[in-house]
């Protein structure tokens, strides 16, 4: 599931990868057999940085890319 983070410091128990972190995106990154490969933690210094739209962009081209991944 895509986590969409708007005020890190708002979130219970978010470790951040920097102090002037202050919204995250992270998104699954599946294969195209339903395995999950890892996940894509996108980091703002801006405070509710990523939208929906982003998302909407965002889920389909990793779903592209790693299609094909083992």
């Amino acid at each position: 599931k895509v986590l969409n983070v708007p005020d890190v410091d708002a979130f219970p128990d978010h470790i951040a990868c920097s102090s002037s972190t202050r919204s995250e995106l992270v998104v699954p990154v599946w294969n195209g057999q339903g395995r999950l490969l890892g996940v894509l933690d996108l980091d703002s210094n801006t405070p509710a940085a990523f939208t929906a739209e982003d998302e909407a962009w965002i889920v389909p081209l990793l779903a592209d890319i790693f299609r094909h991944a083992e």
